[in-house]
């Protein structure tokens, strides 16, 4: 009985071991996902580039490839919500950006949004101008010159330079707090607010939580909203022209 236990044993090990050495890597994975891509084998090109996804590797590049492949498949939902999760990553991908608009000239759903103050658009598109890392990036940066102009102003007694640093660390420091309540509002804004996208080809949004509600408008694949409250397996959802209801939540993907 220990022999065959320790053999057991010994199998699983080596079974592990050799489970892990014939894995791909996610760079050997994206390079076959692109080569399938090319050769217009999209829906192998997707189970590729989603197994890279599975083990937890995420990036720009990856949800464009992602989206370019759906939107070959003709699945517009899932292709803008790729493209969506790439620009949440990297906000200013031009090839995104691009691609994102001329799927989103494809949807049914032409929706005028309610008009914001000029003050509140200019600042909505500052603060998601960067992501919350590229603001904690320009905070350390700044927070780093601000501690070297202190450093110089207090160890180097040459008039010259004392002046300098104080201009420099009075800049810096008006600077940092700029910059700290940019970043504040962009972990406010990615912690208070979620976004979705419709992955059905059409659906029928409720009035309430419940299959059985009378419906409040149709809505069609790749159409994005805001989620504001969860009940059991249902989203409540706001379109931009202000337009409320329920929808299942196996029926949309979360950005």
């Amino acid at each position: 009985m220990k022999k065959n236990f320790v053999m057991m044993f010994t199998m699983m090990i080596l079974f592990s071991l050799t489970g892990r050495s014939f894995a791909q890597s996610p760079d050997q994975l994206m390079l076959d996902a692109n080569k399938l891509y090319q050769e217009g084998q999209y829906e192998n090109a997707i189970q590729s580039f989603q197994k890279i996804l599975s083990q937890g590797y995420e990036s720009g590049p990856l949800y464009f490839n992602l989206g370019n492949s759906y939107f070959r498949t003709g699945k517009l939902g899932y292709a803008i919500f790729n493209y969506e999760k790439g620009l949440k990553l990297d906000p200013n991908d031009d090839d995104l950006i691009y691609n994102l608009r001329i799927a989103n000239s494809r949807t049914v759903d032409k929706i005028s949004e309610l008009p914001k103050l000029f003050i509140i658009s200019w600042w909505e598109g500052i603060v998601t101008s960067l992501t919350i890392t590229g603001w904690s990036v320009m905070v350390i940066l700044f927070y780093l010159i601000l501690i070297a102009s202190i450093a110089v102003y207090l160890l180097i007694r040459k008039v010259q330079l004392q002046r300098f640093a104080f201009m420099s660390g009075s800049l810096s420091l008006a600077i940092l707090i700029l910059l700290s309540v940019m970043l504040f509002s962009r972990i406010n804004r990615e912690a208070s607010t979620d976004y979705g996208i419709l992955l059905s080809p059409s659906y029928s949004v409720k009035a309430s939580p419940d299959s059985k509600s009378s419906d409040a408008f149709v809505i069609h694949e790749g159409i994005k909203f805001t989620i504001e409250d969860h009940v059991s397996d249902w989203d409540k959802i706001r379109l931009v022209d202000g337009k409320v209801g329920w929808i299942e939540r196996n029926s949309i993907g979360q950005i």
